[in-house]
């Protein structure tokens, strides 16, 4: 925990087509730490929207920001783009190597890994890529949040908030944790046993699969171009 009176420069990256609960999730907890700046950093000053349309604006360019004590990565599928934007990832880089904690969710996990940042972590992502993480040297864990080291990774887009809570809780303490999520009222109790693929109906989660079979195909040819440029081993390709 780092003691109240140490203020914290927290930041989150903002791209087009990312999926924007996997920001704002975790946005109301974070913007919500004590004695800390939060902010959200992009390329550039555009607008952008995420995958469904939503518009978002950020803070300020990646150029401006100050060293971060916490850095929020969150995926959506504009990661793709940026899991081959060096300018980007030399950005998550240098930001990573001097941040208290870095914090992803979802498929941000693997811009990390992009920017070559999972080699031997354990990490987690959305269940749809969770088989894309060994390209990035990441060893997965099939938990809604892993924490390893200084690195938080939550899996797929409403596990960003609990990811955060429990960044808050590692930074700031349990009772000020406990605080945010009274004061966000969560204690969800979802009207249905179907938020993981272990506990969806068998049509449900067949559906669902096809329907991210494309975006699924991509991201996995982008990840073994990653894994080629990092110098590490291809897993064998998924059978069909």
């Amino acid at each position: 925990m780092i003691p109240h009176d140490v203020p914290l420069q927290i930041g989150s990256l903002l791209f087009d087509g990312l999926d924007q609960i996997d920001l704002t999730g975790p946005f109301e907890v974070l913007s919500r730490f004590p004695n800390s700046t939060y902010r959200i950093y992009a390329r550039t000053l555009a607008p952008v929207r995420d995958l469904k349309g939503l518009r978002l604006y950020p803070d300020a360019m990646l150029t401006d920001a100050p060293q971060l004590d916490l850095l929020h990565i969150p995926g959506g599928w504009g990661q793709e783009a940026l899991m081959e934007d060096e300018e980007t990832l030399a950005w998550i880089r240098a930001q990573a190597a001097g941040a208290r904690c870095l914090f992803s969710v979802c498929t941000g996990a693997l811009i990390c890994g992009a920017a070559g940042l999972l080699k031997g972590r354990k990490a987690t992502t959305h269940w749809a890529s969770m088989h894309l993480l060994p390209y990035f040297g990441a060893t997965p864990v099939n938990q809604r949040v892993v924490m390893d080291g200084n690195m938080v990774f939550a899996a797929g887009v409403t596990a960003g908030i609990d990811g955060a809570l429990r960044v808050a809780a590692e930074l700031r303490g349990d009772a000020a944790a406990k605080s945010i999520q009274l004061y966000m009222q969560y204690a969800p109790e979802p009207p249905f046993n179907s938020g993981t693929p272990e506990t969806a109906p068998s049509d449900i989660l067949r559906e669902a699969r096809l329907s991210l079979k494309a975006t699924t195909d991509r991201r996995e040819q982008t990840a073994r171009r990653v894994a080629q440029r990092l110098g590490i081993a291809l897993p064998p390709p998924r059978a069909a």
